[in-house]
């Protein structure tokens, strides 16, 4: 059983990252921590081909990986990406794809989408961040997801709203803006480690660190955890 921290001394334990040499070596942490509490991580999002991972990624804004998994198979028989996709009407998609949220935007981007991977590149994924961000609906998170897990090609680190709640947790940034984010990571992880910080994080935030109620007192990273002892902090006080 975790000992509570004494009174009056609540507040000693790890500071968020002052210097990008703080910010390195605990990032460096919580990768090695994250990989053994979860060496089987991976892309939750079910997919044959780099098409369907692209098709699911865009399903997945505000939405659930489970909801989009559900849909997914209904789609991919009714519609086998990119040709029938890029061929079949909106009303058609939108029927299918109800379930996730915004369908009526997606059933759009993701038809548009595969018209121009028909038109433009053989009905292929394009392998650089350039060429799929042109792409309707592909902003640059969605565009690393599909980079990193279909191709294993790092040009950046995709920061969903676990990857954003952690990284702020952690002391890796201060910042809350995604793009910003994303730049304090890629600083301190190294390029070969990116699409891994990723898949980690969001495993440890799914699994231990919820939004609402974090689970501190089993977490692995604990004892280097800024916010973790800000926890343990208001615990004894709420003790004297």
């Amino acid at each position: 059983m975790e000992e509570s921290l004494p009174v009056g001394k609540a507040h000693v334990g790890p500071s968020p990252g002052r210097t990008l040499r703080d910010r390195m070596e605990r990032a460096s942490a919580v990768l090695s921590l994250l990989s053994t509490d979860y060496p089987d991580a991976r892309c939750a999002l079910d997919f044959s081909s780099p098409e369907e991972l692209l098709v699911a990624t865009i399903l997945s804004a505000q939405c659930t990986d489970s909801m989009v998994n559900r849909v997914t198979p209904v789609l991919f028989r009714r519609f086998p990406v990119p040709n029938a996709l890029a061929d079949a009407t909106l009303a058609e998609v939108q029927s299918i794809i109800k379930q996730c949220g915004y369908y009526r935007q997606k059933a759009r981007f993701i038809r548009d989408s595969c018209r121009m991977l028909v038109r433009k590149n053989n009905g292929r994924v394009p392998k650089s961040l350039e060429e799929l961000i042109q792409l309707p609906g592909v902003a640059r998170k969605t565009a690393n997801v599909v980079l990193s897990v279909a191709f294993g090609i790092n040009e950046g680190i995709a920061v969903d709203t676990h990857v954003a709640r952690l990284s702020s947790r952690l002391g890796l940034t201060r910042n809350t803006d995604p793009g910003r984010i994303e730049i304090d990571l890629m600083k301190i992880v190294g390029r070969v480690e990116w699409g891994k910080l990723t898949t980690l994080l969001i495993a440890h935030g799914r699994a231990v660190c919820h939004a609402r109620k974090p689970e501190c007192g089993s977490c692995s990273l604990s004892g280097i955890c800024p916010s973790a002892f800000k926890v343990r902090a208001r615990g004894a006080k709420k003790a004297e």
